[in-house]
């Protein structure tokens, strides 16, 4: 019996991961990231996988990071937003709150040491 019971909560478990959420369950927000998704396929544009392999572009990357989840100002976006260092050139994408924020952040990379140059593909969301 309670092998049974455990499988049928598996099972149910399973049912409910994989039901779609719809945008009424985020108040109305959209949720499809195609086009987004899409983009990033693109070899032009930069993913954490294109992480510079150097320890230069590693500790450069760590440092942006640390400024930026240190900075309790920020909200959660801008400082989850991706970081990648490759030559000492530093990506910056993901969505943002605010011009402030894009520009904190992007500031951040600048003052960094190492940094050559910062390509600001920061998004200020719901724009």
């Amino acid at each position: 019996m309670k092998v049974f019971l455990g499988a049928c909560a598996i099972v149910g478990a399973l049912v409910v991961a994989s039901t779609p959420v719809t945008a009424e369950q985020y108040g109305g927000t959209k949720v499809d990231n195609t086009e987004r998704n899409v983009r990033d396929r693109d070899d032009k544009t930069l993913t954490p996988t294109d992480q510079g392999g150097s320890a230069a572009d590693r500790d450069v990357t760590a440092a942006i990071r640390k400024a930026i989840v240190d900075n309790d100002a920020l909200s959660t976006n801008a400082q989850n937003v991706k970081i990648v260092t490759v030559a000492g050139v530093v990506t910056l994408r993901g969505p943002v709150e605010t011009s402030q924020e894009k520009e904190a952040v992007a500031a951040t990379a600048e003052n960094t040491k190492g940094v050559k140059r910062v390509d600001n593909q920061l998004e200020i969301k719901n724009q």
